[in-house]
């Protein structure tokens, strides 16, 4: 009605897992996203699916999540034998949809939406492009080249990911980038007593890596590594590859790695502000940002990483806030991780140019504003 104020954006993201029954970029993404657009008027919603055999909405704090249940994986690829009917209502409701890629049913969800996503807005921000399943990519191609055609805008984190992508490189007319950005003091915040315990458990100048241990994240190079550096190595998250990881450093009697396991954030703030820096050795372009990267330099610590031409050398610049080596390769990984821990001197200059580098580029309130824009700008085309 006439002289009624504008009702709030509505976007619904649709992703293949969520918090709280998984922990990783994507759903870190998602939750960043949402928490740093509310404030601009825009009201978010998930749409995921969960293990559970009897999933409800989950009123989480940056948003309300819809699941539907997951009946079977392949290939990673969740898919639920009961989901279009929810989808559809939720995608009905919504003004604006935004899919997190890859994901092949969320892609089969939008095309058989029928009138609730005909014709309706719609982002995909791509996470990376299909590395493992190349054998599949031959029966998945003709489904993903008909949803991204139907795609208003891709949204690639860096423009590193974007120029070497041969996925992104065909959608040139139809792509924007938006780097991936952190509320800053999202951690709980950290004592000189945290600090010191950590320092005390682990030594003064330990190296830790925090994530998922996923095939592409090049925790077994981390391994090898480790038999050539002197410092301590704090492992913490958890994964598909822990059991063979914790069999390897058993068997090579790596007494400088130590497995802390799926950790609090309050325990990962201690750890990030207590280690010499953040070692993130992912080899393969399925990593395509990497958030405990922002998190370290977020906290101004540097960081090693691989040049694999994702955004990991967009948040961390060889020489400047951390040190790039070439994916694989557990010698120049070691020769990194020695030079870190050995220097503190240097690691607290690249910490401070890490942190400064995150101020200029990876705050969440920078990601929210481009974000927000690129949802209003889509709803008045």
């Amino acid at each position: 009605m006439a002289g009624e104020p504008a009702r709030n954006p509505r976007v619904l993201h649709v992703y293949r897992t969520y918090f709280p029954d998984t922990q990783g970029g994507g759903e870190e993404l998602i939750r960043q996203i949402c928490r740093n657009t509310r404030g601009m008027g825009i009201d978010s919603r998930v749409f995921t699916l969960s293990p559970d055999p009897a999933p409800a909405p989950i009123q989480r704090d940056e948003a309300l999540v819809i699941q539907a249940r997951r009946h079977l994986e392949i290939a990673s690829c969740g898919i639920s034998l009961s989901a279009l009917p929810a989808f559809r209502a939720e995608a009905a409701r919504a003004d604006v949809l935004h899919y997190h890629f890859p994901w092949p049913f969320g892609d089969a969800l939008h095309l058989l939406g029928g009138s609730a996503t005909r014709n309706k807005p719609t982002v995909v921000s791509h996470l990376s492009d299909v590395v493992r399943q190349r054998g599949l990519m031959a029966l998945y191609q003709p489904l993903m080249r008909r949803f991204l055609a139907r795609a208003d805008r891709i949204v690639a984190t860096s423009p590193n990911y974007a120029a070497s992508s041969p996925l992104l490189g065909a959608y040139r007319d139809k792509l924007c980038i938006i780097p991936i950005g952190l509320d800053d003091g999202q951690l709980p915040a950290v004592t000189p007593a945290q600090v010191a315990a950590v320092r005390e458990r682990h030594g003064e100048d330990f190296l830790l890596f925090v994530g998922v241990f996923r095939y592409y994240k090049g925790l077994h190079v981390l391994l090898e590594a480790a038999r050539d550096t002197r410092a301590n190595i704090v492992i913490a998250g958890a994964g598909p590859e822990e059991a063979a990881l914790r069999a390897f450093a058993r068997e090579h009697k790596l007494a400088n790695v130590r497995f802390a396991g799926r950790v609090s954030d309050a325990d990962k703030a201690a750890l990030l502000h207590g280690c010499r820096g953040l070692v993130f050795p992912s080899h393969l372009p399925a990593e395509s940002f990497g958030i405990s990267l922002l998190e370290a330099a977020m906290v101004g610590r540097p960081m090693i990483s691989c040049e694999i031409g994702t955004g990991t050398t967009y948040v961390n610049r060889h020489g400047e806030t951390g040190l790039v080596v070439a994916p694989g390769n557990a010698a120049q990984l070691a020769t990194a991780m020695n030079t870190l821990a050995g220097d503190e001197a240097l690691a607290a200059r690249l910490g401070a140019a890490a942190r400064r580098r995150y101020e200029a580029l990876f705050t969440g309130a920078a990601m929210g504003e481009r974000y927000a824009a690129l949802y209003r700008e889509l709803l008045g085309r």
